[in-house]
Order: structure tokens, then C-alpha cells, then sequence
């Protein structure tokens, strides 16, 4: 009996929440907002599941969208480091 090993991607999983990378605009936007520098936000690293399929940097800031029983949807932002 053969066993297989099956790797899912996490990325397309129902629960997972959408994650995107901001452009630098659109980061500026961001931070200007709430008047924040990137490393003030809460970091993600790199080799975190839910960015590994996108082609992130270190510096890079990623929009996570979460969908909310109370407030439809939520997003967070995460500013991208090392391991």
C-alpha cells in the first residue's frame, strides 16, 4: 500500500483570508492614513503560508481581508520581514 503525500495550498483554502501586496502608492496611502511608518505595523514574515504563493519582499506591505460575522468584512495590514 502506497501512501501519498498531499500538499494543500493553503491560499486556496475556504477559511484562509485574501492577502495581497500593496503597491508602493497605494502603501503610501496606507501609512499616511494613520500616520505609521511600515515598522510600526505587525510584522509577517516571509515564509508565512498565507504569502508564500505571492512574490513578496522584505518591505513589502500585505492587505489581509477577513471576512467578519459582525462587521462583513475586516483588513489588517502586515508589513513583510526576514525569518
Amino acid at each position: 500500500m502506497s501512501i501519498e503525500k498531499k500538499v494543500v495550498e493553503i491560499t486556496n483554502y475556504t477559511y484562509q483570508p485574501k492577502h495581497e501586496i500593496l503597491s508602493k502608492s497605494q502603501a503610501e496611502e496606507i501609512l499616511k492614513k494613520y500616520n505609521t511608518k511600515p515598522s510600526q505595523l505587525p510584522y509577517i514574515m516571509i515564509n508565512d503560508k498565507g504569502i508564500v504563493d505571492l512574490d513578496v519582499r522584505p518591505g513589502d506591505i500585505i492587505k489581509i481581508t477577513r471576512k467578519s460575522a459582525t462587521a462583513g468584512e475586516s483588513v489588517y495590514y502586515r508589513y513583510v520581514v526576514e525569518a
